[in-house]
């Protein structure tokens, strides 16, 4: 019998060495987070002109449950990511957009009980590229700095989308890599609804894969689409200062390996708080804190993330004597 995880005409490698195919994506998914991030304020409406640079660090750790036909137990993972970012906002017929780049490094270790032993694998480098684009559809007019001081929270609804460029470390000889080798995009709905100090926020998002057609040694593989929501209860505490308690659903995104479909669709939930305070009149700090309350595949972390951040305006979108 062939396996289907070989790369074609090589000597078919141990069942053992074989089964880590299932942790294919488990470094990248842990290190960007893309289906999992808890993400309050994303519709937040801002100045135009605003440009924002900043570097996050998050930290994983937990358990990972696998499709219970792999003979593989005590899966737990523990990553390191880092990720640079920038964003700008401007005006789009007359609605507020942005648009945001980040380049995530990742480094971390998963280690299993494999039969009788125990398997690591450790990986380190670059992961995919993130490019998000968002505008408001409705509230949230493009304004200057000036009016947008003057100008009262309305509800908003915005919509955005994320791509994943295929551009991290990849190599189609090792079963675990950082970049997955593919295009990704996440087409999504925002809803943020005021209520003085507090604020709801609903998104709902789906993410959708192009194929792998170089999965370990040529393989072809496959992913449905991955539904994701969010839902954020914030509170404001003065300019620039905020607590949110998180919370995320996700749904499917069930893999196929040269046509023969896997029992590794998702049902996971996530729950998490995060708190943001300015340091100075540019700067500020956000802190984040999550754990995963179920997880049918895939991983039940707990993250801990900080992220450091430099705001400035554009010279002709802010106010005399600003």
């Amino acid at each position: 019998m062939t396996n289907p995880a070989a790369p074609r005409g090589a000597e078919r490698p141990p069942r053992g060495v074989a089964v880590w195919a299932a942790f294919v994506l488990l470094l990248a998914a842990a290190g960007t987070a893309r289906a999992q991030q808890l993400e309050p304020r994303a519709y937040s409406p801002a100045p135009i002109g605003t440009n924002y640079f900043g570097v996050s660090y998050s930290y994983s750790s937990g358990d990972v449950s696998l499709d219970p036909s792999v003979p593989i137990e005590n899966v737990q993972a523990s990553i390191n990511g880092v990720a640079p970012y920038f964003g700008h906002t401007f005006g789009l017929l007359g609605r507020l957009a942005s648009l945001g780049v980040a380049v995530p490094t990742a480094w971390g270790t998963v280690t299993g009980d494999v039969m009788e032993s125990r398997r690591s694998v450790e990986r380190s480098g670059f992961g995919d590229p993130q490019l998000r684009f968002a505008v408001n559809l409705t509230g949230g007019p493009a304004l200057s700095l000036a009016d947008f001081l003057k100008h009262k929270p309305e509800t908003t609804l915005g919509a955005s989308l994320v791509v994943v460029c295929p551009w991290g470390q990849y190599d189609d000889t090792r079963l675990i890599n950082l970049g997955t080798n593919r295009w990704a995009a996440k087409p999504e709905l925002g809803l943020s609804y005021p209520m003085g100090k507090w604020s709801f926020e609903l998104y709902a998002g789906l993410w959708v894969f192009a194929e792998n057609t170089d999965f370990f040694g040529g393989h072809v593989r496959k992913q449905d689409p991955l539904a994701a929501y969010q839902a954020h209860l914030v509170r404001t505490f003065g300019r620039g200062k905020w607590a949110a308690f998180d919370f995320t659903y996700y749904s499917g995104g069930a893999t196929t390996l040269d046509g023969q479909r896997k029992d590794d669709r998702q049902d996971n939930t996530r729950a998490g708080l995060t708190f943001a305070v300015p340091v100075t009149k540019h700067q500020s700090l956000k802190a984040t804190y999550a754990n995963g309350v179920t997880a049918r595949i895939g991983s039940k972390f707990q993250t801990i993330a900080v992220a450091w951040q430099y705001l400035w305006f554009d010279p002709a979108k802010r106010p005399a004597g600003s």
